[in-house]
Parts: structure tokens; sequence; C-alpha cells
């Protein structure tokens, strides 16, 4: 997701090693394209990311023996901040590849033209679901479904079935138990918002965000507050006393509690609303003016590779996007599949977005 602010682990900044592919020198260079240059290649690539961007270590260097490259990471807040610097920088990028724009901002990418076409090596692997950009601007790289999440115990405990869709929300039995993150700034806080521009229509979403209101939900400013101080199913909420069993998050969160418990539990603590989902999709795209094209290139063709797609999930806590990733078995044991999230065109996000978001504040935060 963000971009997205992801649920993720420790971060590893790797640093690869310096290999390279040389050229042969001291030949004529009479049949020189003209403007061609005598300097060696670029050893460096760098990547411009959100702040969750993650690799495992040994899967970089793998991609150094291979490509010759050595791979900068540049992390740059959240998605959208990231973003508006490389729009700020249009033309002289601070990187060779950007990653993490993902659906909701998309257009507003595009339009500023801050990316050079590529097709990459594998793209015919990526499920075609996820390629939106039939100019190949972007590659697709991973997705993640931004849902409501339940605390179990507190509905057994309870004996209230938890709610599943997005209607269920706004019924009394579950009067003052959401928290979500406010549309405004918070990236799965704007993706709820658009699962119910896409459920209810630009029409109707206004009426369900007052039944969610009439409803007790509660807004906070970001994912970190919600999951892990207000949610009462969470590792987090619980040492803080959290209070509210709901709580808009991802898929993957359940089996996040499960990896990172202490002790580690059999089974997921939280569970998922199946109907309240969100598809998000992140990209990755060669910047316009890049200074190591080819190693941009080579880097784009890595992270749609099946050892990056089948590393990611335990990374950065997402899905790969290509037919042959298979996931791991933490995935599949304590994770669910959203078989039909809400979505919205990216073009139609990026002509509402700001009024959507404007709306939304004016009716639900003021």
């Amino acid at each position: 997701m963000s971009t997205t602010k992801k649920i993720a682990g420790v971060a590893l900044v790797a640093a690869l090693g310096v290999t390279t592919l040389s050229a042969c020198g001291g030949g004529d260079t009479k049949d020189k394209p003209a403007g061609a240059s005598d300097a060696p290649k670029s050893k460096t690539v760098t990547l411009v990311s959100h702040d969750s961007f993650n690799v495992t270590e040994s899967v970089l260097k793998e991609f150094e023996q291979q490509s010759g490259y050595t791979v900068k990471v540049l992390k740059s807040g959240d998605a959208g901040a990231a973003l508006n610097q490389e729009i700020l920088t249009k033309g002289s990028p601070r990187g060779d590849v950007f990653f993490g724009v993902d659906n909701t901002l998309l257009s507003r990418a595009l339009d500023n033209g801050i990316f050079t076409p590529y097709e990459a090596k594998g793209l015919a692997e990526v499920k075609p679901e996820y390629v939106l950009d039939k100019e190949h601007r972007v590659t697709p790289i991973d997705s993640g479904d931004i849902c409501v999440n339940y605390d179990k115990a507190y509905f057994a405990e309870k004996k209230i079935a938890p709610p599943q869709t997005l209607d269920d929300l706004t019924k009394p039995e579950y009067k003052n138990l959401l928290v979500t993150e406010n549309a405004a700034t918070s990236s799965p806080g704007l993706g709820f918002l658009l699962a119910s521009v896409g459920k209810y229509g630009e029409d109707g979403w206004k009426d369900y965000w007052s039944k969610l209101k009439a409803n007790g939900v509660e807004v906070v400013d970001g994912w970190e507050q919600a999951y892990n101080e207000r949610f009462s199913g969470s590792a987090g909420g619980k040492k803080a006393k959290g209070d509210r069993p709901l709580v808009v998050s991802y898929a993957s969160s359940p089996p996040v509690e499960v990896l990172y418990g202490e002790p580690q539990p059999t089974e997921a603590p939280t569970g998922v609303s199946t109907g309240t989902c969100f598809r998000q999709i992140e990209f990755a795209g060669l910047l316009k003016g890049a200074k190591n094209e080819e190693g941009g290139k080579a880097l784009v063709d890595f992270l749609v590779s099946k050892k990056f797609q089948e590393d990611m999930p335990l990374q950065m806590f997402v899905n790969p996007v290509t037919k042959d990733a298979a996931l791991p078995e933490l995935f599949t044991k304590h994770g669910v599949v959203i078989e039909k999230p809400e979505n919205v065109a990216p073009e139609t996000i990026a002509k509402n977005r700001e009024q959507w978001v404007k709306a939304w504040t004016a009716l639900v935060v003021k």
C-alpha cells in the first residue's frame, strides 16, 4: 500500500558491492553515436521510495552479482511526500527509479510527466488487472487491501458476529467500535474513503459517512495511532489499553500479528472484514532524466522478478503481482484472499480526490 504507510518490520538499507559491467576500451571511436561519452557507465543506481520499502539483503546481493550495479535506496517519507519531491524536481530527479506511487496518486504522477516509458522484462508475468498504464510509464510491483480488522476476542466475549460489510458498520451493534484514519493525512484513511465511493458511488458515499458518524466512528491522524494505540486487537493496542475492537488497516495485518507475537500464537488474534476493502496497487517507474537509465531499467526488471516478488510479502507485507510468485505459508495460513475489493479508476480519483477529501473532512471531522 501507501504510500502508503505499510505494516513493516525493521527496514534494511542494503549496500551492494561494486562489481561493474565494463565496456571494452581503446577501440576506434569513429563509429560512436553523436554525443556519446567516453565516461564509464555509472556503477550506482538510485531507488527513490517511501519509507516502507524493504528487501532481504541476500536478495539484493544476488541482483548485484547478476547486474553489476550498486543500489542506493533514498527513502523520502510517505508516498505522497516522496511523489511531491519528484514532481518538484521533474527532469532533474534525485534518483533513477521511483517506487511507491499507488493507484490513488497514479494519475497525478502521470499527468506531471515524471516517468520515461519502459516495458519491463517479465511484464508478461504480471497479472493483467494490475497493468493500469498501457504506455508502461509505470510497472505494477505489489498490491495490498485496505480493510477493516476486528478483535476476535472482543466479539467472542460479547457473542456478537463481527461485521463483514460496509453496511454492517452502520448497524447499532457496532456503535462506537470503529476507529479509522484521517483521509486527508493517511493512506489507509484515504483508501477507506475510496472504498465507500466504490461501493456507494459519487452520489451515495456522503450519506454513508453520515451514518458512520452517527454510529460513533472515531477518526485519528494516522495508522500508527489507530492500530497500535486505539485498536484493542493488536499487540500495541493491548499495551495501550485501546478500546476500539474495529480498525481500518490491511488484509495482511493478521499474519503480522502472528509473526511478531511474543509468544507467537498459533492463530491470528485479529480477523478481516472482507466486504470492507479497497485494493491498493503500487508501481515503480523509470524517472525522466535519470542519470543511470540502463541501471534503472535493470532495477525495474528486478522488482518484477520472481526472486523479489517472493521476498516482498514478509518484508513489506504486501502481495506479489506476478503469476508465478508463491505466497509464504504465513500469508496462506493466517491471511485472507479478498475476492471482490472495491475499486475506483485512477483517472476518477485524480479528478475528484481533493474535493472528496474536503467534503469528507467537513462532514466527518469538523
